[in-house]
């Protein structure tokens, strides 16, 4: 793979004062997971989680974007998350179902550590970081959202994979009982996702905690999920409950719900068009346009993989995109 790139240098007047940064890691460290619970109410009481101070502001990762960034208000009350009900709003009505505590992580598959982790186990080691990244949808919808969190490689390497692990395969929580989009046959339960292992171990590939120097809230993925900036949204999945080393290409769940619209891959790519709408285009929802009304405004061009191809181009070197979309 060739040597990585950041999307753009940053400027010195940019750069966080060293003392400052040496405080906030030193905060974020005694915190043991460096996140706080917010004031406001709206977010999900994690005890594990909330002894920690606000993140604040951290310094930028330096692979973020430097794009208007799209409102809390928008990217936490207009989702995808079928688990909690398929129209755009029910996420953040139905958030209080999804129960987030105790929440544990089960690793297997080809690997030298498997087990089942508590949240605790996942989060205390790693440092987290601030990266601002564009995230787009399949309907021809984007964001621009500062995600906390660390690289998923980070943690992968944790478990030790074998040379067997070809792919790597998660799930999100199953509970019918409370979760009302899993009582409808809109999707096979549970969600599952894959990537492959180069993919996973990409330094844009994230395992988000947090948004916006917050805990993650319910509607957007709580309390961990995946972030994979230069794919559609679907790929990066929400609440992981379970994370396979897998030798061959494992199933997903909207390529099996659409094996002829939605392909394993699902990288950002606006010359291959969905089966019923075109991916050349998309509307940019942020704050500036005016919010949720931006879904009525003009589009702007879709970028290959999403604006990262610079980063990401060299994993698929030699592959025709357009079959393996």
């Amino acid at each position: 793979m060739a040597a990585y790139k950041p999307v753009r240098q940053i400027k010195s007047s940019e750069i966080t004062d060293p003392e400052v940064f040496a405080n906030r890691r030193k905060l974020l460290r005694m915190a043991g997971y460096g996140i706080g619970v917010s004031a406001t109410g709206l977010l999900p009481h994690m005890p594990a989680l909330a002894a920690a101070p606000e993140l604040g502001d951290l310094a930028a990762w330096p692979g973020s974007t430097d794009e208007t960034q799209t409102s809390w208000e928008i990217a936490t009350s207009y989702n995808n998350f079928y688990e909690l009900g398929t129209d755009k709003g029910d996420p953040q009505r139905n958030a209080h179902l999804l129960k987030t505590d105790p929440w544990s992580v089960e690793i297997d598959g080809h690997c030298e550590k498997p087990g089942t982790y508590t949240l605790e186990d996942i989060l205390k080691p790693h440092a987290l970081e601030e990266r601002i990244y564009r995230m787009r949808c399949v309907e021809a919808w984007s964001m621009v959202i500062p995600w906390v969190g660390f690289p998923l490689g980070d943690l992968l390497k944790r478990f030790e994979p074998t040379s067997s692990a070809k792919y790597v395969h998660f799930q999100t929580i199953m509970d019918p009982e409370n979760l009302p989009g899993q009582k409808s046959p809109v999707l096979s339960w549970p969600y599952v996702e894959g990537l492959r292992m180069d993919e996973a171990m990409h330094p844009l590939t994230l395992m988000s905690v947090g948004i916006y120097g917050k805990v993650l809230p319910n509607q957007s993925g709580a309390p961990i999920r995946l972030v994979v900036p230069w794919k559609y949204g679907f790929k990066s999945i929400k609440s992981i409950v379970k994370i396979s080393f897998v030798d061959k290409q494992p199933d997903t769940s909207w390529n099996l719900a659409g094996p002829r619209e939605y392909g394993f891959y699902s990288n950002v790519n606006p010359t291959v068009p969905h089966r019923r709408w075109s991916q050349a285009k998309e509307r940019r929802l942020d704050s500036n346009s005016g919010g949720l009304s931006s879904l009525f405004s003009s589009k702007q061009d879709t970028l290959m993989f999403n604006g990262y191809e610079e980063e990401v181009a060299s994993l698929y070197t030699g592959m025709d995109l357009k079959e393996n979309y």
